[in-house]
């Protein structure tokens, strides 16, 4: 039988990367480090999911004196998805914390946003989509999603 795990991606800040899926409800269920490997996971989940569907972020320790790794092309990844009971205000509270709505919400069904390390999360409206409501209709998209 095969069961999903988790996703992981690379992060370079996990202390931001946390903050950032806080902000929509996801929660840190676990951590371990390893002093040999050199490398922190910290497992994440939505309420309800731990252990079912969880995100793996993934922290390899920069060498004394060096600067830590650089990730680039999150695109390729894909996304991460997480369905919301409220989108538009969803995207209002990351909107006030600083996050940028790549892919605003125009349609009241879905939006894109990015972690810090530039990984792309959509985010989706449960059941049916909400009627077009300002200023999400209006908004235009921003940078890549």
């Amino acid at each position: 039988m095969t069961r999903y795990l988790h996703t992981m991606i690379r992060v370079t800040d996990p202390d931001a990367t946390i903050a950032f899926f806080e902000l929509f409800g996801v929660k840190e269920v676990r951590r371990f480090s390893s002093e040999q490997g050199r490398f922190t996971l910290i497992f994440l989940a939505a309420p309800g999911d731990e252990g079912v569907a969880e995100v793996e972020l993934t922290y390899n320790w920069p060498n004394e004196g060096e600067p830590g790794e650089t990730y680039t092309g999150g695109r390729n990844f894909g996304h991460l998805a997480y369905r919301t009971d409220d989108i538009y205000a969803l995207c209002d509270r990351l909107m006030k914390a600083g996050v940028v709505i790549n892919r605003p919400p125009r349609d009241g069904r879905m939006a894109f946003v990015r972690t810090p390390d530039n990984i792309s999360i959509e985010l989706l409206q449960a059941g049916d989509a909400k009627a077009p409501a300002e200023p999400w209709a209006s908004m235009p998209n921003t940078g890549v999603w």
